[in-house]
């Protein structure tokens, strides 16, 4: 069992993040926890990116990847709750 006492606080989650390294939306801190997002009621195990003030996500359109070999991404808009587990 781990004491949360002794574990590093958690930084707050930003309003728009990424999980791509290159992006200025990414920020490393926030992946040293486990976070989760919850869209629209259900929580999404592929989201790539998303803003909560802005109200999307995107999440890889199927099988499909871009010319630089990335998966092709597609933004959906709603209710954004993210949330650390």
């Amino acid at each position: 069992m781990t004491d949360e006492s002794t574990q590093a606080p958690k930084p707050p989650l930003p309003d728009h993040l990424s999980i791509d390294p290159r992006s200025p939306h990414h920020v490393p801190a926030v992946f040293e926890h486990d976070i989760g997002v919850r869209f629209n009621d259900k929580d999404r195990l592929d989201v790539e990116e998303y803003c909560v003030s802005e109200g999307w996500i995107k999440v890889p359109a199927g099988r499909a990847l871009d010319r630089k070999g990335k998966p092709l991404l597609i933004k959906l808009k709603g209710r954004v709750e993210v949330y650390y587990r």
